[in-house]
Parts: C-alpha cells; sequence; structure tokens
C-alpha cells in the first residue's frame, strides 16, 4: 500500500468485531512502535497489552464508551518521563515519543485491516490503579486493537494554505 494511501486509509473505529487479533499481527503492530524515531533514541515508554475478555468492567473506569472494550485487545502507551531526552531549556520530550511510537502502531494496524481509536480523553486516575502502574510510569495513549465493524466517516481536514507558512511565521 501506498504511504499516502494508508494515512486516508485509517481512522478512529467505534465499533469492533470480537474476532481475535493474530499473535503475528499484534507484534507486527508493536514492532511499529518499538521502531519509532524517539529523542536521543532512549525509548522512554511501555506498552501495556491488555485482553478485553472477562474486564470490560475495569477497563470501562478507564474510558466510559461501550466500543471500547468491544475489541478483543486495549493497548495502552505509557511514558517513563524520567527515562526521557529533556531539551536544554527544560521542556521534556516523553509525551512526543510516546505519540509518534503510537502513530506507528496506529499506521500498522491499519496496513494489516486492524482498527484503532486514539484515546487521550481518559481518566488518568483510574488507568493508574486498574494497570497498576509504578510511580514514575504515566498512562498517555490508549487504543483499542482488533477488526472494525463500522465503515469511516468523510474526514474533514484544513487546507494546507492554512496549516504551512513558508520562510518564517
Amino acid at each position: 500500500m501506498e504511504f499516502l494511501e494508508l494515512i486516508r486509509k485509517r481512522y478512529s473505529v467505534r465499533a469492533y468485531k470480537p474476532d481475535p487479533v493474530e499473535e503475528e499481527k499484534l507484534e507486527q503492530v508493536l514492532e511499529a512502535a518499538r521502531l519509532a524515531p524517539t529523542a536521543a533514541n532512549r525509548q522512554p515508554f511501555l506498552f501495556l497489552v491488555l485482553p478485553t475478555a472477562g474486564r470490560e468492567a475495569e477497563l470501562r473506569r478507564i474510558y466510559n464508551r461501550e466500543w471500547f472494550v468491544q475489541a478483543p485487545l486495549v493497548i495502552c502507551a505509557c511514558s517513563i518521563p524520567a527515562q526521557g531526552w529533556v531539551r536544554m531549556d527544560g521542556k521534556p520530550y516523553t509525551d512526543v515519543d510516546v505519540a509518534i511510537a503510537m502513530d506507528h502502531l496506529i499506521l500498522a494496524a491499519t496496513e494489516l485491516g486492524l482498527g484503532t481509536c486514539w484515546i487521550a480523553a481518559f481518566d488518568p486516575a483510574a488507568a493508574r490503579e486498574v494497570l497498576g502502574l509504578p510511580e514514575g510510569v504515566e498512562p498517555v495513549i490508549f487504543t483499542p486493537l482488533g477488526y472494525p465493524a463500522d465503515q469511516p466517516r468523510p474526514k474533514s481536514r484544513k487546507p494546507l494554505s492554512e496549516l504551512v507558512r513558508r520562510g518564517g511565521w
């Protein structure tokens, strides 16, 4: 698949089939995340792969949408801020690194026919408790992972002329 076609094909899936995700496909999407570029190549993250079967109620404490637990898996991308690179002015890049890795995972999933949905509007306290996260590990992004049971809706995007300036502000 051409890269721009892949990007256009990706959408936020909000209905999933109960079909299991094959282990080889799961490994491929996780490998895509592992290969993502990170500041100073520190890879200050950890991905938690969570089967949903039998854990629906506790996972819905994290994000209370029925479709969140329809997929057979939920993945949480966590940052480990103490391991991240910090720019000389003090700006930490850990969340940027996590976002790049999750984007790689999501695009790899799309290429394999799997659906995902980027979720940032979750309850961080519930996530910490349900996942048993230790101090120094922060949940950043969640996504269900499974086969889509819906169809993409039309996307609305700003034109490039509103998003790009050349030569300075």
